[in-house]
């Protein structure tokens, strides 16, 4: 398939007081992330301040399943319902599993320690093998 391009949305990513972050669903730009010339579209849906999952038509999802701004772990469990609900609207081969944003948030105050980094990094990776166990099976 040769090179990916993609698009991230962030929703803020200086604090850990979710409160503070931008909310909203993606529906308002729904027409405009259908149309720009990109194969895949990374979203934070990790939180319940995305809004619903949606579709995007012809376009590859990276899905985001762990909020890198808290400190819980998220379970293997929890992403994996994730999982199950997004493939109702894409399918598997255009299904791609990330954290909501990036763990290096700011070099001299990182939000989260690179402990947690990895437990949730862990979590995705449990849950995708999981997951890529149950499709083969089907």
């Amino acid at each position: 398939m040769g090179v990916r391009t993609g698009l991230h949305i962030c929703r803020g990513n200086w604090s850990q007081n979710e409160s503070t972050l931008l909310r909203g669903s993606y529906h308002p730009l729904a027409p405009y992330l259908e149309r720009i010339h990109v194969q895949q579209l990374v979203l934070e849906y990790a939180t319940e301040r995305a809004g619903t999952l949606l579709p995007f038509a012809g376009k590859e999802l990276g899905l985001g399943v762990v909020n890198p701004r808290t400190e819980p772990i998220e379970s293997p469990e929890t992403i994996s319902a994730a999982i199950e609900q997004a493939l109702q609207l894409y399918p598997a081969d255009q299904l791609f599993l990330n954290p909501d944003c990036g763990f290096g948030t700011f070099s001299n105050r990182p939000v989260n320690s690179s402990e947690i980094a990895y437990a949730k990094l862990r979590a995705i990776v449990d849950a995708a093998q999981a997951w890529r166990a149950r499709i083969r099976r089907l």
